[in-house]
């Protein structure tokens, strides 16, 4: 995976009022059925995913509104203009124009307006990291847009159902692409991670479909019920035949896709303003193989705990387990450097006070540790714990990281004299 650059934060210092009302469905005629129908909007047009990004740390630091842009009406199109521009999309993915398209232009032009404002300052960080992974997988680059409909960029979005993330990966789909979820990390959460994840799910929907509009409706409500509706469809593989086969979330989801792309780029044509977009300084990530707490890069390399849990989303306590395998953190190029410059002292720092918490953490899902030998001066052999040396260890530092102590280390492992006697790859007892 090729490193990114300037890709991961994004922010904002305005005051940026979202005047969406509480809405979850929205009325279209079915010509068909010769009356209305509800249909579900994707949370990702709803006003708490919305409002939700306002309070991001990225959203408060690097983007603002433009007070100079001019503010306009949202202007009447005619049928015949809303065809025209979507067919001059430079798209792979057909994206058809019908009064249910239409309806969904209206959100995002009208009452959504605000909103868009922001997701376009959001998309200039976004967008370049999901065409990165899109392009991985050589698949069509306007699926860019299927995070602005899943979480509106939000990266701390999470759904009614549990999906999370900018991609709103569920459970055991994520597990399945290779996201580890566990009690410490998420990494659903993680903007890297699940964007390569989200692009490989994808090409294999598509190749479970043979057809890109299909498997967006997959990616909504699963390759099974598009399935039954192709099935109750008599077999048509054809997003619009299957229609009212589908949930009905999922019969909002495809047009919201294409309503998306259309104001992606004709935001202008709308008089929609995007809000000014600061680069922020370059990051980098940095792997760690021992476990870790933001408390001690915070305190010892000057980078804020917000800051820290914002570009480092997929850890869901302050804690980093690297022990069991390396682990990265994502800081600025500064504290980088001061990490490496602050060497083993970072680890060893407020260690006992930092790590007790551990405990409270893991207990609601870990099994009880066996009760320790009351013999006092002995420790019971069910609760041993070994540790193989690595290359340019001493008795010093796996005393730092495992709390313990040199000479506990040399009395538990029968070594005598005064001298660091280890070696790479021997097996020491610990406690």
């Amino acid at each position: 995976m090729k490193r990114l650059r300037n890709t991961l934060i994004i922010g904002i210092s305005l005051v940026l009022p979202l005047t969406a009302a509480a809405q979850s469905e929205i009325t279209v005629y079915d010509d068909r059925m010769g009356e209305n129908e509800e249909i579900g909007l994707p949370e990702g047009m709803m006003a708490n995913e919305l409002d939700s990004l306002l309070r991001e740390w990225n959203t408060k630091n690097f983007l603002s509104f433009d007070e100079n842009c001019e503010k306009g009406e949202n202007p009447e199109y005619s049928k015949e203009e809303y065809i025209t521009r979507l067919s001059h999309l430079p798209n792979v993915i057909d994206m058809p124009y019908n009064e249910v398209v239409r309806k969904f232009i209206d959100q995002y032009s009208g009452r959504l307006r605000r909103s868009v404002s922001l997701i376009l300052g959001a998309s200039n960080f976004y967008f370049p990291l999901f065409e990165e992974a899109l392009e991985a997988y050589q698949i069509p680059l306007e699926l860019r847009y299927l995070p602005v409909i899943e979480s509106a960029l939000n990266p701390g979005a999470t759904s009614r159902a549990g999906a999370a993330g900018l991609w709103q990966f569920m459970l055991t789909t994520g597990k399945q692409y290779g996201l580890e979820v566990t009690s410490l990390i998420d990494e659903r959460r993680d903007p890297i991670k699940s964007s390569y994840a989200a692009a490989r799910y994808l090409k294999d929907l598509y190749d479970i479909f043979g057809d890109w509009t299909l498997a967006i409706a997959s990616y909504n409500c699963g390759p099974q019920n598009v399935s039954k509706a192709i099935k109750r469809a008599g077999g048509v593989k054809d997003y619009w035949t299957i229609y009212p086969y589908l949930p009905a979330e999922t019969r909002g989801y495809v047009p919201a896709f294409i309503a998306a792309n259309y104001i992606m780029n004709y935001y202008c044509e709308h008089n929609i303003c995007p809000v000014n977009t600061q680069l922020p300084n370059g990051t980098d990530t940095i792997m760690v193989n021992r476990d870790i707490r933001f408390e001690q890069i915070h305190e010892l390399c000057g980078v804020s705990m917000e800051e820290l849990r914002a570009l480092n989303p997929q850890y869901r306590t302050t804690l980093i387990p690297g022990e069991a395998r390396a682990l990265p953190i994502r800081m600025s190029a500064e504290a980088i450097s001061a990490f490496i410059e602050a060497g083993d002292s970072i680890y060893a720092h407020r260690a006992d006070e930092l790590f007790s918490k551990r405990e409270k953490e893991v207990a609601v899902t870990s099994a009880p540790a066996p009760a320790a030998s009351k013999a006092k001066g002995r420790t019971s052999s069910r609760s041993a714990r070994h540790v193989t040396v690595r290359a340019g260890e001493t008795l010093g530092s796996i005393a730092r990281r495992n709390h313990t102590t040199v000479s506990a280390l040399k009395r538990l492992n029968g070594i005598r004299g005064t001298g660091n006697t280890i070696r790479s790859g021997q097996r020491l007892r610990v406690r």
